[in-house]
């Protein structure tokens, strides 16, 4: 029960504001009411409220609005409009200008509280991604990963530590786990951060593509090449290359690769010339390189060059804490500006916490832009996903055995109604032990 939440009741008759004030009242609420819309906009003028429960027919300033006002008022505010007067127009009126529902007298309580309850919940999660917009819009000049999981910060960290040191370094990791972030990352912490940065993906060219695009050409070096051209390595001389998909370079470019490695200088295409490059070089597979080198496909000699320092790109199913904080920050990076999705609903929220994400990060900017092309309200709400997404089956999150152990003895002391002597009987432990367990989960009170 959101206990800490302020509520505004706006209703002219005195007996429906008693009763709303009662009821939520009991339920642990904070509650204002006030008998017209002229002094219920006095009050969000006054203070800061999380739900208005406003009546649709009131003379002067009417429910829709207070709707409007509301919202313009405090954005992050939910509205409920009740009125004695249903109608399928006044409906759609009022969820067209952002109520959050609309209950019709005479009401059920049981429906109010469950009505109230989700609009708390929509509120909170309204101020959670515009939190998360703030905390992504003053730390993206600073760090191009996103997120503040336990795996996330340590992978930071470990990259803070080698981004000086003058290796190259390999990322392993699957698809769109953003290993070119990481890249990314390495090179804006590096004394190389005001050169550039450079990145090729290795399975989109021939090699002979390859060849031009790496070393660059000389005039006349191929018919139809009337001047000469620098390379990526020429032009991120004393910066970073990044060769994404590196298991993808041909046989022969591994050759010329290694060179540039061992060498530091290369020829350009039909040139003769050894040209000197300082460049670091960081490369990221979607594969275990180290079995491509057993089968024959990647150089060994290579391999050893490129592993001075491995980087694993964790999976978005191993952090998935972080899956908050990268909706706010895509809802950020790719919102029009015609509208925008400032909140989404706790069922999608549900459901993208829980879903396997084969497609990882990736695959969550997908889901997010697809939901802002699609949306035509503020809320990011289920029917915006994608069917595969909305219908796949919910995976049961692994547990550690210290919360396995807190969740069982909570549920047998709660089903023993708090009698220890007999939950410790049942758990198959002494009472001291019971206790000492219930004092290490902080469940003292457990009942």
């Amino acid at each position: 029960m959101l206990n800490h939440s302020k509520i505004l009741v706006v209703d002219d008759e005195a007996i429906a504001r008693d009763n709303l004030t009662h009821v939520l009242s009991k339920e642990g609420y904070g509650v204002t009411a006030v008998e017209t819309g002229d002094k219920a906009l006095q009050e969000l003028e006054k203070q800061d409220y999380d739900l208005v429960l406003t009546d649709l027919m009131m003379p002067g300033i009417d429910g829709l609005q207070v709707l409007e006002r509301s919202k313009e008022m405090q954005p992050p505010i939910q509205v409920i409009v009740i009125t004695g007067h249903a109608s399928v127009a006044t409906a759609v009126a009022a969820m067209q200008k952002g109520a959050h529902s609309y209950l019709a007298k005479p009401f059920n309580l049981d429906e109010l509280r469950t009505l109230v309850g989700k609009a708390l919940e929509q509120r909170s999660l309204s101020v959670e991604v515009l939190r998360l917009r703030q905390v992504v819009a003053k730390g993206k000049q600073d760090f191009p990963l996103v997120g503040q999981s336990e795996i996330l910060l340590g992978l930071k960290k470990t990259i803070k530590q080698l981004a000086n040191m003058s290796c190259n370094v390999l990322i392993q990791g699957e698809t769109g786990t953003g290993k070119e972030l990481i890249a990314q990352g390495v090179h804006m912490l590096s004394t190389r951060s005001d050169e550039r940065f450079m990145a090729i993906n290795c399975g989109t060219f021939t090699a002979e593509l390859m060849d031009k695009e790496l070393f660059g050409h000389e005039r006349e070096a191929f018919t139809g090449a009337q001047r000469g051209q620098k390379g990526i390595l020429e032009v991120a001389d004393g910066g970073t290359v990044f060769f994404d998909e590196i298991s993808e370079l041909p046989m022969n470019m591994q050759v010329k690769l290694l060179r540039v490695l061992q060498e530091r200088t290369f020829l350009r295409v039909g040139g003769t010339q050894e040209i000197p490059v300082d460049i670091r070089v960081i490369a990221a597979a979607n594969c275990d390189l180290k079995k491509n080198v057993e089968k024959g496909t990647f150089r060994q000699d290579l391999y050893y060059r490129l592993n001075v320092v491995t980087l694993s790109a964790p999976p978005l199913r191993e952090h998935r804490e972080d899956i908050p904080v990268l909706i706010g920050h895509f809802l950020e990076k790719h919102r029009p500006s015609d509208h925008e999705i400032t909140s989404l609903s706790q069922e999608t929220l549900d459901i993208l916490m829980n879903y396997y994400f084969p497609g990882n990060v990736r695959e969550l900017e997908n889901i997010v832009q697809r939901a802002l092309a699609l949306s035509q309200g503020s809320i990011f709400t289920p029917d915006l996903l994608p069917d595969e997404v909305r219908k796949a089956p919910r995976e049961k999150p692994l547990r550690t055995l210290e919360e396995v152990e807190r969740r069982h003895i909570k549920k047998v002391v709660h089903a023993t109604d708090g009698n220890k002597t007999q939950a410790a009987i049942i758990l198959g432990i002494d009472r001291v032990s019971l206790w000492r367990k219930l004092k290490r989960h902080n469940m003292e009170s457990a009942n």
